[in-house]
């Protein structure tokens, strides 16, 4: 376990990509908090597991049912992620205030419905950081083009947001200036913590379909290639913006950076590393979240060495010849925040189906 802290010594923080209730009530949580582990992230296709494997959660909807039998499947899905969320936040709170804010937040996702809805997502970001009443939650809300105000809204309020769902350098700039933007409105800028979260494995998977399709040895050589290069692009420019006069006015507020936080890391290609995503995305002022069979994998086995601040030429190149070989990374970037909105809304859907079938039973 001594591992994770090692981790910290070249400025990344291990968050945990994974909620429920018998984690938390159970001790595990606190077990993984005080090994290292500082932060945790949540959304819908992580609720669905949680409600659906097990019996974590009947005790819950029982209870909620016999003190208002009339209540709607929305409001038990409200009561049972407000209070997972509430007590995952208070386990994380020590790392919080240890941290000056930095880490020790807990996400929480609205429903992926208002992935295209400005003013709906505003409004029910807002509504749900009142409810859950933490000063370490930080609210998800998606990279969507509609997203992009939004968070510049809420940041300005001075709500911490974990901005989702991004898959390329362009993404990267509009939450980048939706950040600073929001920083430079805030009364009290020093108050909020926010994430860029960059999603990695999703775009070799994509990219390695299409170099398949193409089949020249030029392509093949290619695969599991982009994904990594994409993110040390992205990670090169966080420098850039972060190091610059619009920031360094911010910081002089108070204000902290944004960090890139690299999400959906777990290996979806078993001719890879199960670690792929970890090891070559390790560097200073990042985060990784992890689901628990990468982060046993990590514990297991992990090697820590700062890999981001390396390979920028190389990854310049693989961009580069990408293109020359006919891959069009722009274009299937956009279609994986499009399928990612999806994913997580079927998975929503999912989900309050599973509730629906539950009070059925218990009623």
């Amino acid at each position: 376990m001594e591992k994770l802290k090692e981790v910290r010594k070249v400025g990344q923080s291990i968050w945990l990509d994974f909620i429920q209730r018998g984690l938390i009530t159970s001790g595990r949580l606190k077990q993984l908090v005080a090994s290292g582990v500082s932060g945790l992230t949540s959304n819908p296709t992580i609720f669905h597991k949680a409600v659906t494997q097990g019996q974590d959660y009947d005790q819950a909807i029982k209870s909620i049912l016999k003190s208002k039998p009339d209540a709607s499947i929305m409001d038990i899905y409200d009561r049972l992620t407000i209070e997972d969320i509430q007590m995952a936040a208070d386990v994380f709170r020590p790392v919080y205030d240890a941290s000056s804010g930095m880490d020790g937040l807990v996400s929480l996702e609205p429903t992926p419905e208002l992935a295209y809805d400005t003013k709906g997502t505003i409004a029910e970001v807002r509504r749900l950081w009142r409810l859950v009443d933490r000063p370490n939650l930080m609210m998800k809300v998606p990279a969507t083009p509609p997203g992009i105000p939004a968070i510049e809204q809420l940041l300005a309020e001075g709500i911490n947001i974990n901005i989702t769902l991004m898959f390329s350098m362009a993404h990267y700039e509009a939450v980048s200036r939706a950040y600073l933007q929001g920083l430079a409105r805030c009364a009290n800028p020093r108050q909020i913590t926010s994430v860029a979260s960059f999603f990695v494995s999703r775009v070799d998977t994509y990219v390695d379909r299409e170099l398949e399709k193409i089949g020249t040895r030029e392509a093949l050589a290619l695969r599991g290639k982009a994904a990594v290069a994409n993110s040390k692009l992205v990670y090169h420019r966080f420098k850039e913006v972060f190091s610059g006069d619009e920031f360094t006015k911010l910081r002089k507020r108070g204000a902290h950076i944004q960090r890139v936080l690299w999400g959906s890391t777990s290996t979806k290609n078993p001719a890879y590393s199960d670690l792929k995503y970890v090891a070559e995305l390790m560097g200073p002022d990042t985060v990784n979240t992890l689901p628990t069979e990468t982060l046993d994998c990590f514990l297991d086995h992990g090697q820590i060495r700062d890999t981001l601040n390396e390979g920028l030429a190389a990854a310049k190149r693989v961009i580069s010849s990408l293109k020359k070989v006919g891959i069009d990374l722009d274009a299937i970037t956009e279609q994986l925040q499009v399928d990612g909105v999806k994913a997580f809304s079927d998975s929503f859907h999912q989900l309050l189906k599973a509730l629906e079938e539950k009070c059925r039973h218990f009623r």
